[in-house]
C-alpha cells in the first residue's frame, strides 16, 4: 500500500502572543491594496481621454492589471510557501512600490503602453499580497468564524476603495483639460504611492507577526483526498469561476461607472467620478455591516441573497434612465460587501493541506478582472450600454448557482 506524505489542516501558532499587530497590518496591507485597485477606475477614463482610446482600449488599464493574477498567482504562492506570509507581504509592498515609482518614467516619455508596463509590475506586488493575507486571516482563529474575520478585515480595506475615486477625482481627472495632462497629472500621485509601499514594506519587517505552522502526517493511498489531487475538490472548482465571475463583474462596473455616469446625467467626468466612491463606499459599509450578519446567518444564505439583489439592481439600471439608473447602478456595490470573502471562504472549505495552493488558484481565477471589463468595452464599443451590462448581470447569476449548489463539498471521482 503506497505511502503519501502530506500536510495537516494549518493552524496558527501565536505562542500567547494576540493578534494585534497581525490585524493591524493586515488592516493597512488591505487598505492599500484597496486603494491602488480602485485607482485605475480613475486610470480609465482619463487615458481614454487622454490618448483618445475606445472603450476596449482604455480597459487594458484592468486587462494588464488583473492579468497578473492569472500569471503569478500560482507563482506566488510558492513564494510564499517558501518564505512565509510575512515575508510574502513584504516582498509585495516592496515589488509593488517599484511598480509605481515606474509611472515616472512612463510620463517623461508619454507612453500608453509604459504605463501598462508599469501596472502590469505594480500588480505583481498586489498578488503576492493578496496570495499571502488571504489564508492568513482565515487561519487566524476559528474557521467557522473565516467568512466574518475576512469580511471585517476587507471592511477596513473598503475605506481605501473609497478614499481612491475622491483621491483620483482631485488629483487626476481635474487635471484632463491641462495640456500633457495625461502623463504628468499621473506621476507625481504614483510617485507618492511608491514612497509609502515602502515604507510600510519596512515597518511589516520589523512587526513580531504569528506564525503559521504545518504539522507533517502520514497518509495511505486510501485517504481519497491525499491521491486525488486538489481539483478532486467540487467546492473548489466551482469557487474558481465564481471567483473569477465576481471579480469580472465587480471590476467591470466600477471600469465603466465614470463614463455611465457622466452619459446618463450629461455631468462631466470628474463630477461622475464621484459616484464611484459612492460604489465602493458601499461595500465598506456592506462589509461592516456583513461581519456582524455572518456571526448568525449561513454563509450560502447571504449570498443567494446578495447575488440576486445584484442582478436585480442591474437589471432596474439597464430598464430605466436618469439617476435611477445611477443609483440602483451604484447600489450594487453594496452587495457585492461580502461576496469575496463568502466565496473564497467556501472554496477552501475541507481542504486541508491544500489551503495554500488553493488560495493561489483562486487568486489566479482574479484575471476575472481583466476578462469580463475587456469584453464589456467591446460591447460597449458595438452596441450601448444596456447590451453591455449583460455581461456583469450573467456573473452575477452564476454566483446565485455557486450559493445555492456550486459551494457542496462533494468529492469528485478521481480522474
Amino acid at each position: 500500500m503506497a505511502i503519501t506524505t502530506i500536510n495537516d489542516p494549518i493552524t496558527a501558532n501565536t505562542n500567547g502572543r494576540r493578534y494585534t499587530p497581525a490585524l493591524i497590518a493586515l488592516a493597512v496591507l488591505y487598505f492599500m491594496m484597496g486603494f491602488i485597485t480602485c485607482l485605475n477606475d480613475t486610470l480609465v477614463p482619463f487615458f481614454k481621454t487622454g490618448f483618445t482610446l475606445n472603450y476596449a482600449e482604455s480597459s487594458l488599464v484592468q486587462f494588464y492589471f488583473f492579468l497578473t493574477y492569472a500569471v503569478m498567482s500560482i507563482p506566488a504562492g510558492r513564494i510564499v510557501e517558501k518564505v512565509g506570509y510575512k515575508r510574502g507581504m513584504v516582498f509585495g509592498f516592496a515589488i509593488a512600490g517599484v511598480g509605481a515609482l515606474l509611472f515616472f518614467p512612463a510620463a517623461l516619455l508619454h507612453q500608453y503602453a509604459l504605463f501598462l508596463g508599469a501596472l502590469f509590475v505594480l500588480a505583481i506586488g498586489i498578488v503576492l499580497l493578496q496570495v499571502a493575507a488571504n489564508p492568513y486571516i482565515t487561519l487566524l482563529g476559528r474557521p467557522e468564524t473565516a467568512s466574518s474575520r475576512l469580511t471585517l478585515i476587507q471592511g477596513v480595506g473598503s475605506i481605501g476603495t473609497t478614499v481612491a475615486p475622491l483621491f483620483g477625482a482631485h488629483f487626476i481627472l481635474s487635471r484632463l483639460s491641462e495640456s500633457n495632462a495625461s502623463s504628468d497629472a499621473v506621476s507625481i500621485p504614483y510617485l507618492a504611492i511608491g514612497g509609502v509601499l515602502f515604507l510600510i514594506a519596512l515597518l511589516v519587517s520589523l512587526l513580531s507577526l504569528p506564525k503559521i505552522s504545518n504539522h507533517v502526517t502520514r497518509l495511505s493511498s486510501t485517504d481519497g483526498p491525499a491521491q486525488r489531487g486538489i481539483f478532486s475538490f467540487r467546492n473548489l472548482n466551482f469557487g474558481l469561476v465564481g471567483i473569477f465571475m465576481y471579480v469580472g463583474a465587480e471590476v467591470a462596473i466600477g471600469t465603466f461607472l465614470t463614463n455611465y455616469v457622466a452619459d446618463r446625467l450629461h455631468i462631466e467626468e470628474h463630477r461622475a467620478n464621484n459616484y464611484v466612491a459612492f460604489y465602493w463606499g458601499g461595500m465598506l459599509i456592506g462589509r461592516l455591516i456583513g461581519a456582524m450578519v455572518l456571526k448568525s446567518v449561513k454563509s450560502p444564505i447571504v449570498l443567494r441573497w446578495v447575488g440576486g439583489a445584484s442582478v436585480a439592481l442591474i437589471v432596474l439600471s439597464i430598464v430605466s434612465s436618469g439617476y435611477v439608473a445611477v443609483w440602483s447602478m451604484v447600489g450594487v456595490g453594496l452587495c457585492n460587501a461580502v461576496m469575496f470573502a463568502i466565496i473564497f471562504s467556501l472554496s477552501i472549505q475541507g481542504l486541508g493541506a491544500y489551503t495554500t495552493r488553493a488560495s493561489g488558484l483562486l487568486s489566479s481565477a482574479i484575471v476575472g478582472g481583466a476578462v469580463i471589463p475587456y469584453l464589456q468595452g467591446l460591447l460597449i464599443d458595438r452596441f450601448d450600454w444596456g447590451v453591455s451590462f449583460c455581461l456583469p448581470l450573467i456573473c452575477y447569476l452564476y454566483i446565485v448557482y455557486f450559493a445555492i449548489d456550486g459551494f457542496k463539498t462533494k468529492q469528485m471521482n478521481p480522474t
